[in-house]
């Protein structure tokens, strides 16, 4: 169980790209969910349920595939909902955010390296948790200047 969570339910065997293609799957899946439910509370329950299980899944899998597994993908997912979160959900903002985040989850600036060297499971899921937290806040700025 911990495999198939770490990887998306099996995006992360993909061996290039896979959390590209993990975060796009989860922009579709997010997309697909939003219009139904306009509430405050499951996005949120949502995103921390990804996190929880994605410290649990990549700190378990951590001692077969070695730090932070290319394999491990839930780590981009999370991340890419905390770069949706309460966000306005349309195909520019999903558009926006998703390049986003993986412009920040690639490049890693603004303290984003600093936290994969924290160990386990944290340090596998820290580094995309702040990239989508720059994310969310990006587009939160553009909703409010109107660019989105």
């Amino acid at each position: 169980m911990d495999k198939l969570i770490a990887t998306g339910l099996g995006i992360g065997y993909i061996p290039k790209g896979g959390g590209t293609v993990a975060s796009v799957a989860c922009c579709l899946v997010w997309y697909w969910l939003a219009p139904g439910d306009s509430s405050f509370f499951a996005p949120f329950l949502i995103t921390g349920l990804v996190t929880a299980i994605g410290i649990w899944s990549a700190d378990s899998v951590e001692e077969q595939w070695g730090k932070d597994s290319y394999r491990v993908v839930i780590d981009e997912i999370a991340g890419m909902c905390l770069s949706l979160l309460f966000i306005p959900i349309h195909e520019k903002s999903l558009l926006a955010g998703l390049l986003l985040f993986r412009l920040f989850d690639i490049s890693k600036p603004f303290g984003i390296r600093k936290l994969e060297k924290v160990s386990g499971g944290w340090g596998v899921m820290l580094d995309d948790l702040l990239a989508g937290l720059y994310t969310n806040l990006l587009l939160r700025a553009a909703l409010l200047t109107g660019l989105l």
